[in-house]
């Protein structure tokens, strides 16, 4: 689903926004325009990271990301979601994390690329324009980590894996947004495609698109929205993680081939549930 933006699309709303504050804050034209969109998931909440199976698809909200290779030894990075003041900062092996926040699912992104990136010097200006509604848990951190990645790809004619840029960004999110992820969001905003929803095995990373129609025959799906602000570093969302590695130690004790919780029966469960701490 992520792909450098067609010249057709450069009347899409969201691109004519991002090439226009672009050319305001860098007095040029970006090189290249990209998207990675927002997911739903119609299956398997808090299965990822169970290495279970989900089946989430992708949304017509989309992160847009323009840019160009600068000349300067710092990347400048503004997103219209955020703030007006651009973040900077040096692509290169000190990197780490920062304020503002925002900025750390692109420079984890950055980070995992380094090695591919050139070694003489590594530095672009970029916008993000974005309507995937922050905070809704329509995965915008993967839409942006996921853009970023492409980015890099098409300003440096880098590689397209799918699959390897969904690793990529979820280590991102891992060791720069502080958040123990499983491989869904990002899995489904680097390889979802229109009409489809995403099998995902998440024990052995493999997928299959499944269909699920186009036009008229697609499936009405409802996405509302509860006004109750989401984060999954800043929730309870890397307790149920703990929670969950800590429930599989208890079921090893007794059933040593469970490996994680996919591999658990209601039975076994029942039979340890008071050996498990809330």
């Amino acid at each position: 689903m992520t792909t450098k933006v067609p010249v057709r699309s450069l009347q899409d709303p969201l691109v004519v926004e991002a090439v226009t504050i672009f050319r305001q804050k860098f007095s040029a034209n970006p090189e290249v325009a990209v998207f990675a969109p927002g997911r739903a998931n119609l299956i398997g909440e808090h299965t990822d990271y169970n290495e279970g199976f989900v089946l989430p698809f992708a949304l017509p909200h989309r992160t847009i990301i323009v840019a160009s290779k600068s000349s300067s030894k710092d990347c400048a990075v503004y997103s219209t979601a955020i703030d007006d003041k651009p973040a900077i900062f040096r692509a290169d092996k000190s990197l780490g994390q920062g304020e503002p926040g925002w900025a750390n699912y692109v420079k984890g992104v950055v980070f995992q690329y380094l090695d591919e990136l050139p070694r003489d010097g590594c530095a672009f200006n970029a916008v993000i324009v974005s309507n995937v509604p922050l905070g809704s848990g329509l995965s915008s951190s993967a839409a942006i980590e996921v853009a970023t990645a492409t980015m890099l790809e098409q300003l440096y004619r880098l590689p397209n894996n799918g699959t390897v840029k969904a690793l990529r960004c979820q280590r991102a999110e891992h060791d720069f947004a502080n958040t123990p992820c499983g491989i869904m969001d990002q899995y489904i905003s680097a390889m979802g495609r229109e009409g489809n929803l995403l099998l995902i095995d998440c024990r052995t990373n493999d997928y299959t698109l499944v269909p699920f129609g186009k036009g008229d025959d697609v499936p009405v799906i409802l996405v509302t929205n509860s006004c109750v602000k989401h984060s999954l570093s800043g929730s309870e969302y890397p307790d149920r993680v703990r929670q969950c590695k800590a429930a599989v130690e208890v079921l090893k004790q007794r059933f040593p081939n469970i490996k994680s919780l996919r591999d658990a029966t209601m039975a076994q469960l029942e039979e340890v549930k008071d050996n498990i701490k809330a």
